[in-house]
């Protein structure tokens, strides 16, 4: 059974940084694409970005240049590491992987959420 659990969110002023913390219970996860997304109040929820297994990340167009993605396989833990910080950030934010090894196929796992308020 996969778990992923966020973990790093929080209050934030306007222009700051946070870092989220995704930790996946299975220790293969390095073999699987792995993102994040988030839900903006009154929004549906959206991608934010993406790592494959080798590593190739991508960005969406609105936190491109400000949000990093990164993974640490001897902690089982992907990182979004958010700066320049806007009110519209503000979102619960997740962390997803998908059901299938190797090149993208359908996220199937889900956290919790981790809530980032930026004011």
């Amino acid at each position: 059974h996969v778990q992923l659990v966020e973990s790093g969110g929080g209050s934030v002023q306007v222009g700051g940084s946070l870092r989220l913390s995704c930790q996946v219970s299975e220790d293969a996860f390095r073999r699987y694409c792995i993102g994040w997304f988030r839900q903006r109040p009154g929004l549906r929820r959206e991608g934010v970005g993406s790592m494959d297994p080798d590593g190739n990340i991508s960005y969406e167009e609105p936190v491109k240049g400000r949000f990093t993605i990164s993974r640490d396989d001897a902690k089982n833990t992907v990182y979004l590491q958010m700066g320049s910080l806007k009110p519209e950030d503000t979102a619960v934010c997740y962390c997803v992987r998908d059901s299938v090894s190797g090149s993208w196929y359908g996220y199937n796992y889900w956290g919790q959420g981790t809530q980032v308020t930026v004011s």
